[in-house]
């Protein structure tokens, strides 16, 4: 494993911002990872240094390496440290995606149940996705 030092700007947390400050840590490592700003092999900060630049706890950014451990998107060497997996880009798009496909079928399920059609519901995407027209 060729180690690569940790370049990447800390993805900004607030505690007013929505969803825990775990997660915050967790979606902003996971974008960093799958637009390519932390490739395969490089080194995060401990959790101690994470924690003190962030201004949270250290068990907040250990619950968000362990997920994303667990999602096999970053691994830890006793003694070494934690690194981005060599495919942590791919799986962190992978769960990108399935994120996705689950906000969009509740938003099928919410435009439904208002009454949209599928022609409706396409228009909308459209607009929100800053495409107007086809």
């Amino acid at each position: 494993m060729t180690e690569k030092k940790s370049t990447w700007l800390t993805p900004p947390i607030s505690p007013a911002a929505p969803g825990p400050l775990y997660r915050q840590i967790v979606d902003g490592l996971k974008r960093e990872i799958s637009e390519g700003r932390l490739a395969g092999g490089t080194t995060l900060r401990s959790f101690r240094q994470l924690a003190e630049e962030l201004m949270v706890s250290v068990i907040t950014v250990k619950r968000a390496y362990d997920e994303l451990e667990r999602e096999g998107i970053i691994f830890r060497r006793q003694g070494l440290g934690t690194f981005v997996a060599a495919n942590g880009d791919d799986r962190s798009r992978r769960v990108k995606i399935q994120r996705a496909e689950g906000l969009m079928r509740e938003a099928i399920r919410e435009a439904s149940e208002a009454g949209l059609k599928e022609r409706q519901l396409a228009e909308m995407f459209r607009q929100l996705n800053g495409k107007q027209g086809s």
